[in-house]
């Protein structure tokens, strides 16, 4: 059951460095679902949910997860969203199944929870066989699966990741797109950025189009098709056509 408060609620939200990077940028994104947000490169995403992951300040705006402030309360914040970026970062010389008992240990998961946790989370993406190698020896893709794994150890109900499939074959990204579907459909929201528009089109339940720093159309993608008129054509064409649109208004 959807809860009626946001899983995230932003606005005003705005981050300057040689030039506006997000620009008083409103979103809301709904509990229980699965958001993608695309725009071409320097377009703001990463900016974005860095300051919604409380790793970068913003220079005004607001950001409310399930209603807490995560610019006066970090801290209650991080305790229920989890942040994946497209770099992994772990620790090398731990086995997987070590590194997500040092995090759960980190966020205080009562371990009787957390190893069960850790190695059904570790299976869903096909890592069982390598529970206790060092992950020194992981390719980026096995990493990248880590890490998510480590991110969701402490069982949060808002999912951050930017380009969580950079670096995955074919299979790993089946691994890590089942799992999302997983935990959306049991009542999590899931916030992701990525260039690869077929996977937005076919998971997404809202798509989020940024140009400049600023929303420029939001829907389902029956929603952004009948708002720019272009029936049956693909996210692709719709995406392409909005910053054009958007690169010529500037």
């Amino acid at each position: 059951m959807k809860s009626e408060q946001p899983a995230l609620h932003v606005q005003g939200l705005t981050k300057r460095f040689d030039r506006p990077a997000v620009d008083a940028l409103d979103l809301t994104v709904h509990a229980g679902e699965f958001y993608a947000l695309v725009g071409p490169n320097g377009a703001g995403k990463t900016t974005t949910l860095r300051m919604v992951a409380g790793l970068l300040r913003p220079d005004a705006g607001s950001v409310a997860i399930f209603g807490v402030d995560a610019l006066r309360d970090p801290i209650a914040a991080k305790q229920i969203m989890a942040w994946v970026c497209d770099e992994p970062m772990i620790y090398d010389k731990l086995t997987p199944l070590e590194y997500l008992e040092f995090v759960a240990g980190l966020w205080g998961v009562d371990p009787r929870v957390s190893t069960p946790a850790a190695r059904d989370l570790l299976a869903s993406l096909g890592l069982e066989p390598h529970l206790n190698e060092r992950c020194e020896g992981f390719s980026k893709g096995m990493r990248q699966k880590v890490a998510l794994a480590g991110a969701l150890v402490h069982d949060p109900r808002l999912i951050i990741l930017d380009e969580p499939l950079t670096g995955l074959d074919a299979v790993s990204a089946r691994h890590v797109k089942g799992l999302l579907g997983e935990r959306v459909r049991a009542g999590d929201t899931v916030i992701m950025t990525t260039h690869i528009l077929e996977v937005a089109e076919r998971m997404a339940d809202r798509i989020g189009v940024i140009a400049a720093g600023r929303l420029v159309a939001e829907g389902t993608l029956a929603e952004l098709r009948a708002q720019n008129g272009h029936g049956n054509t693909s996210l692709e064409d719709l995406f392409i056509a909005l910053v054009d649109v958007e690169a010529e208004a500037a």
